[in-house]
């Protein structure tokens, strides 16, 4: 219970501090806003702000299923056929090591706002989960893969009825990380989409805050921001830990 509680005390406490460090220094909000006020600012901006933490929230989920979607899938293309990974793996690295910062404005070009918005998310997500289940595809035991050959089982029967169920706990690794990832996309391409004035989610209200000094209002969303990142992270841990519980050892702290 007390190491349950002791990141909230210490959050708490760090919150505490800034405020008082705040008041005491006589800090003027355009500079560091205390929290009691970014709280504030928050509640009276509620509807504005929660329309936009809504609208990338749901533009993360769906870059995410499409990453998942399209990783898994070229991940089991791959496993049923060495020559191809070979051939398009380095393509997928390329688009991994590419800045999305400089692929972003890029994309607002071709694609309406919103697209360029799911292309840069899905992008950013899609190479983790790739590799992941690639990792977990390729870790299936052998001698059970041996065991189903001696049974007559086909390469695509091996694949689908061994090495993916075997995959599983690599894909949501992936899909945790990818989580993230694909907010963090999100938040790039709509930063990009807000400097082009053709934005709507949370980074666009942080470029419009910005342009307007409204200080509180850029820590309000930032602080919105990291709660959906939290929210994302928890939700696949929670799925993670109910539906592989059989696959764990033991449970994760």
């Amino acid at each position: 219970m007390i190491a349950r509680l002791t990141p909230v005390v210490a959050l708490a406490a760090l919150i505490g501090f800034w405020e008082v460090f705040v008041v005491l220094l006589e800090i003027p909000p355009a500079q560091l806003p205390a929290p009691s006020l970014i709280a504030s600012t928050l509640l009276a901006n509620a509807p504005q702000l929660l329309g936009a933490a809504a609208t990338t929230l749901f533009e993360a989920l769906q870059a995410l299923a499409l990453a998942a979607a399209g990783g898994v899938a070229l991940a089991l293309l791959f496993a049923w056929s060495p020559l191809l990974e070979r051939a398009f793996l380095p393509v997928a690295v390329v688009l991994q090591v590419t800045p999305l910062i400089a692929v972003a404005p890029l994309l607002l070009i071709y694609l309406q706002p919103h697209a360029a918005v799911l292309a840069c998310a899905a992008l950013v997500a899609f190479f983790p989960i790739l590799s992941n289940a690639s990792a977990g595809l390729r870790g299936a035991d052998r001698g059970l893969a041996e065991l189903f050959r001696l049974k007559g089982a086909s390469r695509t029967k091996i694949l689908f009825w061994l090495r993916l169920p075997s995959a599983l706990p690599s894909i949501f690794v992936g899909l945790r990380i990818g989580a993230g990832l694909s907010l963090i996309g999100a938040v790039a391409a709509e930063l990009a989409a807000g400097a082009a004035g053709q934005g709507e989610g949370l980074a666009f209200r942080i470029v419009e805050a910005g342009y307007r000094l409204k200080i509180p209002m850029m820590y309000a969303a930032v602080f919105l921001l990291c709660l959906c990142g939290l929210a994302l992270y928890g939700a696949f841990a929670g799925l993670d830990r109910i539906l592989l519980r059989r696959w764990r050892d033991r449970p994760e702290i």
